[in-house]
């Protein structure tokens, strides 16, 4: 290693995002060129970086090496911590399932039906002050991203266990439309009986409605497996379950 070199030593699982999952790589530093800026260039979202140590010491994501130094990159902190506003997500148009199965928990969670760009989303997230939630990790380094996150895993239900366990969002389960975000209010059966069918009517008594796009909601043959997810969701955030609110 020469004078302008700099060692980079990551944590355990930022394997995923470098070169032949070496978490000891080198790099040049010229002079110009922040830690921040040679991190993500190895390959790792700023997003999941928890702090950065020169020799020891901790230093911010702006500092510009001057070469010589080793430099050990952190992950973050679980459970993540998100000043300055209530914890809420925006996920791409890729975690359609994730998305839905967060509202289910009540964790306000925006999520575009149709792809509205990059540029677009780090927009929003920055503008609403939402947690953007991404497997794209070009999207997750753009600049005017407020908040981020990479998803790791393919699978939604590994994908819901890792955001929970990251965030420990309170969950409010069963009180946001799945469909479109908003609140749900409790309706009774004179007020859905038009929007639902005869045998609905006839087997269930207990319903909710979604204020904003009209959506009805009860205790279907979904309820029991939709249940087992809530209390696994419940237990991963450590939040004792309360009582049930409207299907």
């Amino acid at each position: 290693m020469n004078g302008t070199d700099l060692v980079l030593t990551f944590a355990p699982g930022m394997e995923t995002f470098l070169p032949q999952g070496r978490l000891t790589l080198t790099s040049r530093a010229d002079g110009v060129s922040t830690l921040g800026h040679l991190v993500e260039s190895l390959g790792v979202p700023l997003t999941e970086v928890g702090g950065l140590t020169r020799d020891g010491a901790p230093v911010p994501a702006s500092l510009i090496p001057e070469g010589g130094e080793h430099i050990a990159v952190a992950a973050v902190d679980r459970p993540q911590r998100v000043p300055g506003a209530p914890l809420r997500f925006l996920l791409d148009v890729h975690l359609g399932t994730l998305a839905r199965r967060l509202r289910v928990l009540g964790v306000d969670t925006a999520y575009p039906r149709e792809d509205p760009g990059d540029a677009a989303l780090a927009t929003r997230s920055a503008t609403e002050r939402r947690v953007l939630l991404s497997r794209d990790r070009g999207l997750l380094r753009r600049r005017e991203l407020w908040a981020g996150a990479y998803v790791y895993s393919h699978r939604p239900e590994e994908q819901l266990a890792d955001i929970l366990n990251r965030f420990r969002p309170h969950l409010r389960p069963w009180t946001r439309c799945t469909a479109c975000n908003a609140l749900l209010r409790p309706a009774t059966l004179a007020d859905v009986a038009d929007r639902i069918d005869a045998g609905t009517r006839t087997t269930y008594d207990v319903y909710a409605e979604c204020p904003a796009c009209g959506r009805v909601y009860w205790h279907g043959a979904h309820h029991d497996r939709l249940s087992r997810l809530v209390t696994e969701a419940l237990a991963t955030v450590g939040q004792l379950p309360g009582p049930e609110a409207p299907p």
